[in-house]
C-alpha cells in the first residue's frame, strides 16, 4: 500500500483480498496496526508471501516495513501512479493497452520528482509517461500540503509573477515572504512537483477560499463546492508542448485567474478552472488515440470533475472507467501494486 490511507492487498489463489482501511502511517499506533494486519492475513490464509510489493518511495512506512520481512523473491517496487491505474483496471477486469489518467497529491516518479498530474500509456509490459503537468516548486516540501498558500507561492514564482497582486495578496508576513523567496531562489527544500492536487490547493489559495488545510483535502473540496455554485461553461486557455511526453502548461490558466479576480466572483473562476481541467483530459485523450480511458487518483473523488470528464469523453466515443468499489485514492493502491506483478517481472 501507500503511506497515507493505507490498506494491504494479499493474493491468495485466484483472489485478491484487500484489507480494511488502516489509515495514515504517520504514528506508532497505525504502523503497529499495519504490521498486525499483515501478520493476521498471513496467519488466516495460512500462506507465507512469495513476494512483497511496495511503493517506489523507499521512505514510506509501508516500504520500510519490508526490512523486517523475508521472502523467496526480492521486493517489487511499483511506481505510485501506475499502481493507481492498475487498481482501477483490476476492479473492472481491463487489459492494456489504454490511457490512464492519475491525478492526486503526490507520488514519487521515476525521475525522482513528485508526480501527481499524470497521463500514462499502459501496455502489457508496463507504462510510458504520455503527458503531465508542467512542474512547479513547493516551498517547504510537505509543509505545502498543509498550507495551500505555499503551493500558490510556488506557482507564482515559477511563472515569474512575484510582483503581481496575487503574490502580494497571499497571507504571509514580510519575514515569511523574504524567507520563502530566498528558499525558492536557492532551491532549498523546494521540491518540484507535477501534482494536480497541489494545483487545486494553489487555486483555492489564490481565490482566498483556503490558505491553511485543517484536514486532508480541505482546499480542494472547498474549491469544488465553490464551483458548484456557478453554471458557466467557460474555460481558460492552456498550452501543450510539441513533443512527448506532452507538458501541460498551467501558466495561461494562472494568468487568466489573476485577470478574472478583478472582474468576476470566485464561483465563476472556480467553475472555469474545473472546466479547463476537463478540457485538458479530453485534449490528451484525443492525442493518445486509445479507445479506453481509466481515471484514478484522489482528485477523482471530485464529483464535478469526474462526472463532467465522463460526459465529454463518452460523447467523444471513448470507453471510460472509474472506481466504483475500490477507493480512487491511496486506499486502493495496494490492489494496483498486486496487479503490477503480472507485468513487471524484474
Amino acid at each position: 500500500g501507500a503511506h497515507l490511507h493505507n490498506t494491504i492487498a494479499f493474493s491468495h489463489g485466484h483472489h485478491a483480498i484487500l484489507s480494511a482501511h488502516i489509515g495514515d502511517l504517520e504514528n506508532y499506533q497505525t504502523r503497529r496496526l499495519f504490521n498486525e494486519t499483515a501478520s493476521d492475513m498471513q496467519r488466516f490464509f495460512k500462506r507465507k508471501p512469495q513476494r512483497f510489493i511496495t511503493d517506489l518511495h523507499a521512505d514510506y512506512a509501508s516500504s520500510l516495513s519490508l526490512a523486517k520481512q523475508t521472502s523467496p523473491q526480492a521486493p517489487l517496487k511499483v511506481q505510485h501512479h501506475y499502481a493507481h491505474i492498475l487498481s482501477c483496471m483490476a476492479e473492472h477486469g481491463l487489459l492494456p493497452p489504454l490511457l490512464g489518467i492519475a491525478w492526486d497529491g503526490a507520488g514519487l516518479g521515476d525521475d525522482g520528482c513528485l508526480w501527481g498530474g499524470e497521463f500514462l500509456q499502459i501496455n502489457d509490459k508496463g507504462y510510458s509517461r504520455f503527458a503531465h503537468l508542467k512542474p512547479f516548486p513547493l516551498p517547504g516540501g510537505e509543509k505545502a500540503i498543509q498550507e495551500p498558500r505555499r503551493a500558490a507561492l510556488g506557482l507564482l514564482y515559477a511563472s515569474q509573477a512575484v510582483d503581481s497582486d496575487a503574490w502580494r495578496n497571499l497571507p504571509f508576513s514580510a519575514f515569511e515572504r523574504q524567507t520563502l523567496l530566498a528558499a525558492l531562489k536557492q532551491g532549498v527544500n523546494t521540491p518540484t512537483s507535477t501534482s494536480m492536487g497541489r494545483l487545486f490547493d494553489a487555486v483555492a489559495a489564490l481565490l482566498d477560499l483556503s490558505q491553511i488545510n485543517h484536514y486532508q483535502g480541505q482546499a480542494a473540496m472547498t474549491l469544488e463546492q465553490c464551483a458548484m455554485q456557478h453554471d458557466n461553461i467557460d474555460a481558460y486557455p492552456f498550452r501543450i508542448s510539441d513533443e512527448q511526453p506532452f507538458i501541460l502548461d498551467w501558466r495561461p490558466i494562472l494568468q487568466g485567474i489573476s485577470e478574472d479576480l478583478l472582474h468576476f466572483p470566485r464561483e465563476y473562476i472556480a467553475k472555469k478552472f474545473h472546466n479547463t481541467l476537463v478540457d485538458m483530459i479530453l485534449n490528451c485523450a484525443l492525442r493518445a488515440e486509445q479507445p479506453m480511458i481509466v481515471l484514478s487518483g484522489g482528485c477523482f473523488q471530485n464529483a464535478y470533475l469526474t462526472e463532467t470528464a465522463l460526459q465529454k469523453l463518452n460523447a467523444a466515443g471513448f470507453q471510460v472507467y472509474r472506481h466504483q468499489q475500490i477507493p480512487p485514492n491511496d486506499g486502493g493502491l495496494a490492489l494496483g501494486q498486486l496487479a503490477a506483478s503480472q507485468y513487471l517481472k524484474e
